[in-house]
C-alpha cells in the first residue's frame, strides 16, 4: 500500500497541523465564515437547548474534509457552556474505549466523534442505547452465567462528523435528529478566512494576494490556511514580509499548484486518462494502477475536486475526461469524442 502523500492542496489534516488549526479556529458563530444557513440553524438549536437547560439533540455533520466540522463542534460547546470531548472512529477500538468516554461526560457535555463512519460494529452497537436511552450495557462474565449490567449516563450530545455518509449504517444515521451537510466555500469567503488567519499570524496582506490564494484553495478553508502558511515563508525569505499577489504566485509555482488549483498528482491523473486511456471511459482500478495509488485514495482524496471542477465524470462504464481536461492540459480532443456520460 502506497499511503497518501503529503500534498499542500489535500483537504485532510496532516500530522502537526492540529495545534495551528486550534489557534486560528473561529471561537464564535460571529467569527465563523460561510455556511450561513447551517450556522443560523445552529444558533437557534443552541439557544433553545440552553434556554431549556437540556442537552442539544444529537448532531451529524457531513461533507468533504477541511470545511469546518470540528470548528462547529467547538463553537457549539462554547455557546452551550459545556465541555467538548474529542475522539475519532478509528480510536474507539473496543467497547471499553467508548465506556470510558461516556462515563466521564458531565450533564449536557458534547462528545465529538470524527470519522464516525469508521466505528467498529461492536462499538457502534454499544452506542445505540447510549444515544437513545442514555445507558451503557456492560456484560459481566461469559457463557450461560453472563449477566448484563446497565450503567446510567448523563444526558449528553453526540456530534458525529463524516466525509462518507453512505458508509454510515442506517440505524446509526437515523439516531441523529439534527443532520447538516457542509458545502464548499466561495472564493470571497475563503479570502475573508485567509485575511482573518493572516491577521492572527501578524502577516500583512494585500487584497490581491488574498484573492489569488483564495481562488486556488479548492473551496476548502484548510487548504487556504495551509497555502497561507507556505506563502508566509516565501514572504519572509524572498519578499518584504507582506502577502502580495506576486508572493502567492511564486509560492504556488514552487508547490506546483496551477491557476485552477490542480497539483502535480491531479495533472498526472488527467494525463493518464487522456493519453493512456484515450480520454476514457476507464475503470478506477486501471487509473489507480497507472498512477501508482490506491483506489480508495483516488476516490476520497483526488477525484472529488476533479469531478466538481468538471475535469472528470464518473459514469457507469468508468471515468471519462471532459472538455476542460483537454483544454487545461493543452490536448486536442480526439475526433468523435463527445464526453458522453452514458
Amino acid at each position: 500500500m502506497t499511503g497518501i502523500p503529503v500534498r499542500e492542496v489535500s483537504p485532510r489534516a496532516t500530522d502537526g497541523e492540529e495545534r495551528l488549526e486550534q489557534s486560528l479556529r473561529p471561537a464564535t458563530f460571529e467569527e465563523y465564515v460561510g455556511q450561513e444557513k447551517l450556522v443560523e440553524n445552529f444558533r437557534v438549536y443552541a439557544k433553545a437547548a440552553k434556554a431549556r437547560g437540556e442537552a442539544l439533540d444529537h448532531v451529524l455533520l457531513s461533507g468533504p474534509p477541511g470545511l469546518g466540522k470540528t470548528s462547529l463542534a467547538h463553537i457549539l460547546a462554547r455557546e452551550l457552556g459545556v465541555a467538548l470531548h474529542v475522539t475519532s472512529g478509528p480510536a474507539l477500538v473496543k467497547k471499553g474505549d467508548l465506556a470510558g468516554l461516556l462515563t466521564a461526560l458531565a450533564p449536557r457535555d458534547i462528545l465529538f466523534i470524527d470519522e464516525i463512519h469508521r466505528l467498529s460494529p461492536a462499538v457502534e452497537e454499544a452506542l445505540y442505547p447510549a444515544m437513545e436511552d442514555f445507558r451503557f450495557d456492560v456484560v459481566l462474565g461469559a457463557g450461560l452465567g453472563a449477566q448484563t449490567m446497565e450503567m446510567k449516563l448523563e444526558r449528553f450530545t453526540l456530534v458525529g462528523a463524516t466525509t462518507r455518509t453512505g458508509l454510515l449504517a442506517s440505524p446509526l444515521r437515523d439516531r441523529f435528529p439534527i443532520q447538516e451537510r457542509l458545502g464548499y466555500y466561495e472564493p470571497a469567503e475563503l479570502r475573508e478566512i485567509a485575511v482573518r488567519a493572516a491577521r492572527k499570524l501578524a502577516l500583512p496582506v494585500e487584497p490581491a494576494g488574498a484573492e489569488e490564494l483564495a481562488r486556488r484553495a479548492r473551496g476548502t478553508p484548510r487548504i487556504a490556511i495551509r497555502l497561507l502558511q507556505r506563502a508566509r515563508d516565501f514572504a519572509e525569505v524572498q519578499g518584504d514580509g507582506r502577502l502580495t499577489r506576486e508572493i502567492v504566485e511564486t509560492t504556488l509555482a514552487r508547490l506546483e499548484v496551477d491557476a485552477r488549483g490542480l497539483d502535480a498528482m491531479d495533472r498526472r491523473i488527467l494525463t493518464v486518462v487522456l493519453d493512456t486511456f484515450g480520454g476514457g471511459p476507464v475503470g478506477i482500478d486501471a487509473v489507480a494502477a497507472a498512477v501508482g495509488e490506491e483506489r480508495d485514495t483516488l476516490e476520497d482524496v483526488y477525484e472529488p475536486f476533479l469531478v466538481r471542477e468538471g475535469f472528470l465524470a464518473r459514469t457507469p462504464r468508468g471515468r471519462v475526461a471532459l472538455p476542460p481536461a483537454y483544454a487545461h492540459l493543452g490536448r486536442e480532443r480526439p475526433h468523435g469524442k463527445q464526453g458522453s456520460l452514458i
